[in-house]
């Protein structure tokens, strides 16, 4: 729970400054090569919502960019004075170079290309990267900004927490891939969850980012952050090995079903509970709830998203409103999320729940 306090801390304050390593970079793109290596070749990717001098993002694709066979790198930083965060010293690469603008350096945002081998010693990498001033402070609802969005083929970044809604609308507006840190709560967005139901977005490989760079130094621990992505990758088609429901209870390793002796089914909606994803029963076919975790294995062949029981979300599914008299025994209950009742007669309410269902 701290470490969600930290996501919902920084976006409250709008404290967007958390930066990735690059071997969470490395790992989750080298899975994508594996599956396909020519998954970057001759693509156009851009990095917005950077900081090219030092961004671990800029670092990965330029060194990288024969191996993946880029056929262009842009990379683009936002004003230091339209940040939040405003304690900034140029970096020696942009002082010594004659573009420095003493003036334009806070208040610019800068643009960072790779196209060719510039310094003619053999390779194109990182020491070939061009930049200049854009004339914009690099905000990437920007005309400008906009204008290399629609040249590229793929969106890599980090974007800001508090605008994720907005970024994730601002790539879909151009039919761009998109390969993008959030958090696990996003999957829940109204604006999000739709796109994750039709297969136009899903969860990376890996597992997001733990930890993030600090502007001033240090590392941030994260919880529950994860990449969103449309592009394929292997893990994605690998179906879920699963016991029968009678096996989940007499063998399974959740004790509290094995306890209880079934599954709970829910009061407002017909479909079951099953609390964990390794506890997916492979012979019902009825409507399941399952962990937005769930999603890390999910399988667009194996199994069909019906919907998400959050909020608004859930009344459209049309869940049943709570009895009134059930307020007085859980207060914590809410119309338009599912709950059932347990061995105690007492009403519950699971932690946010997607349902599924088992294709045929």
């Amino acid at each position: 729970m701290a470490n969600n306090s930290n996501l919902g801390a920084a976006k409250a304050a709008k404290n967007d400054e958390f930066y990735t390593q690059y071997a969470d970079i490395q790992k989750e793109v080298n899975a994508y090569l594996e599956y396909n290596p020519d998954t970057f070749r001759d693509k156009v990717v851009l990095l917005p919502c950077d900081d090219p001098e030092w961004s671990n993002f800029t670092k990965f694709f330029a060194q990288n960019f024969e191996r993946l066979g880029l056929k262009r790198l842009i990379s683009t930083s936002y004003a230091v004075e339209s940040k939040k965060y405003k304690d900034y010293q140029p970096t020696l690469f942009e002082t010594e170079s004659p573009l420095f603008d003493v003036d334009k350096t806070r208040i610019k945002g800068k643009i960072f290309e790779l196209t060719h081998d510039t310094n003619q010693n053999g390779r194109i990498d990182i020491d070939d990267l061009e930049w200049h001033y854009l004339e914009g402070d690099g905000d990437f609802r920007s005309k400008e900004v906009c204008k290399l969005r629609d040249e590229a083929d793929i969106i890599v970044t980090n974007p800001p927490f508090s605008l994720f809604r907005e970024f994730l609308a601002w790539i879909f507006e151009a039919n761009k891939g998109l390969l993008i840190l959030g958090h696990m709560n996003a999957i829940h967005y109204k604006e999000v969850f739709p796109v994750i139901q039709v297969n136009k977005v899903w969860l990376g490989v890996s597992n997001g980012a733990k930890q993030y760079a600090k502007p001033e130094g240090g590392l941030q621990k994260m919880g529950n952050t994860c990449w969103f992505t449309n592009i394929d990758h292997g893990r994605r088609h690998e179906p879920l090995k699963l016991m029968s429901m009678k096996d989940n209870i007499r063998f399974g390793k959740h004790r509290d079903i094995q306890k209880r002796g079934y599954y709970y089914h829910y009061e407002n909606f017909d479909a079951i509970d099953v609390p964990y994803t390794d506890a997916i029963p492979s012979d019902f076919d009825g409507i399941m709830g399952v962990p937005t975790t769930f999603l890390d294995k999910y399988c667009p062949e194996q199994f069909a998203i019906v919907g998400c029981a959050e909020g608004d979300s859930g009344k459209e599914l049309g869940l049943k409103p709570y009895p009134r008299e059930l307020k007085k025994l859980n207060k914590s209950l809410r119309d338009g999320q599912l709950y059932y009742i347990d061995e105690n007669g007492i009403p519950q309410k699971p932690y946010a729940r997607i349902l599924i269902r088992k294709k045929q």
